[in-house]
């Protein structure tokens, strides 16, 4: 749970937003997210053991209304809509959904991810002791061969 809200005091998650957790695993962040910072939250869920406990983690812990989580493949999502997007899945994995979110989310959307990184963007803000990296849309994915980063 103390990586759980680190990454949401990190990607200063608030009532305005609209978090999506992809591969929910057990419903952890979306209920807090939910229940601790106020943020409206849905899950995407493949595996249906975890999907069902974080039906269950929602509902018990009074986040219904607020929070849903979805039996689905979060790479056919449309994630537009989205203002927070938290990630704790591999490396490999977190670089094939590179170009869905910069495709997908606009900018200023933030990316919370937790131990596994994008090669090809820097974080905004990390917490190293925790290895929870803040990215965001529009500043981390910023390419360019000058040695300025982000844009000034």
């Amino acid at each position: 749970m103390e990586s759980v809200k680190a990454m949401l005091r990190l990607a200063d998650v608030n009532p305005n937003d609209i978090l999506y957790d992809l591969g929910a695993g057990d419903g952890r962040i979306v209920t807090t997210a939910v229940k601790d910072f106020g943020a409206r939250a849905i899950g995407y869920e493949i595996d249906p053991i975890r999907f069902l406990i974080s039906w269950l983690r929602i509902i018990f812990s009074g986040a219904l209304g607020r929070a849903v989580v979805r039996y689905k493949n979060f790479y056919k999502a449309d994630l537009k809509e989205a203002t927070v997007v938290t990630l704790f899945l591999r490396q490999h994995t977190n670089e094939r959904l590179r170009e869905k979110l910069e495709r997908e989310l606009a900018p200023g959307s933030r990316v919370v991810t937790y131990y596994w990184t994008f090669d090809k963007w820097r974080p905004i803000k990390v917490d190293r002791r925790l290895e929870v990296y803040l990215y965001v849309i529009g500043i981390s994915n910023y390419q360019s061969s000058s040695s300025s980063f982000p844009p000034r």
